[in-house]
């Protein structure tokens, strides 16, 4: 692929640029700030820019919003050292966002996100018929030991909530989460049904609806060896939807 990288510190830009080429991808132009990127962008048109978030004269989220408008957008991946921006930075439709300093796997990984999404996928993450409209995420963010991690919508089996996060568990282990059930309800309610008041499920996960003792419910999921209960407020809706499926 062809990659601009950005970075306001020589150190930091050489080293990205170094595992790039190291790993078979070209890098096409450095730059120094955000006014540069964008006119790396517009002449060299590449595939991919690591973008540094704070750097003078245009900071990378304000350079993210003006690299969207352009016609044909590089895949923007953050690689910055304050985990603080990555709520802000993910608004910019970023597919990526590390943590200085960014090791060879943790960039190759989002580098191989990249190539995956082809130019359709690429396009409507970018551009809303609406302008005006929350952009639709693919991913959510958790802040782990690991740094800020992206998790795939369609690898999240359900959500609960737990004291004052929540807690998602997903193909590869469980996150906690600052977002509300109720936000991920109103924002992917095409994908995630509420079926307790402290639980949301995946419907692409649900395998069936069971009886348990007492005459409470539980669904069970493709793939997962778990159960969640279904309250009698949501029972009904829930059943609506899985005879709609």
């Amino acid at each position: 692929m062809r990659i601009v990288v950005c970075d306001d510190e020589p150190l930091a830009r050489e080293r990205l640029a170094r595992i790039v080429q190291e790993s078979g991808h070209k890098v096409v132009a450095q730059a120094m700030t955000g006014l540069e990127a964008i006119t790396a962008v517009k002449m060299h048109q590449p595939d991919v820019i690591l973008l540094d978030i704070r750097m003078p004269e245009m900071d990378g989220v304000r350079c993210a919003i003006a690299l969207n408008e352009l016609e044909n957008p590089p895949a923007i991946i953050f690689v910055t050292a304050y985990d603080h921006y990555a709520i802000v930075a993910f608004k910019t439709n970023a597919i990526g966002y590390l943590l200085k300093p960014a090791n060879k796997d943790e960039l190759l990984e989002a580098l191989g996100k990249a190539r995956n999404l082809n130019a359709a996928q690429l396009n409507g993450i970018r551009k809303l018929e609406d302008p005006t409209a929350r952009p639709l995420r693919e991913h959510i963010t958790a802040r782990t030991h690991r740094g800020v991690e992206l998790i795939k919508l369609t690898d999240i089996y359900y959500c609960t909530a737990d004291q004052k996060y929540v807690k998602v568990r997903h193909k590869n282990g469980v996150v906690l989460i600052d977002d509300t059930l109720k936000d991920l309800e109103q924002e992917f309610g095409d994908q995630l049904f509420r079926v307790h008041r402290n639980a949301i499920i995946n419907l692409s996960y649900l395998d069936f609806l069971e009886t348990v003792d007492s005459g409470q419910y539980q669904v069970r999921f493709k793939g997962l060896d778990e159960t969640l209960a279904v309250s009698r407020r949501h029972l009904p809706s829930l059943r609506e939807k899985i005879h709609s499926m």
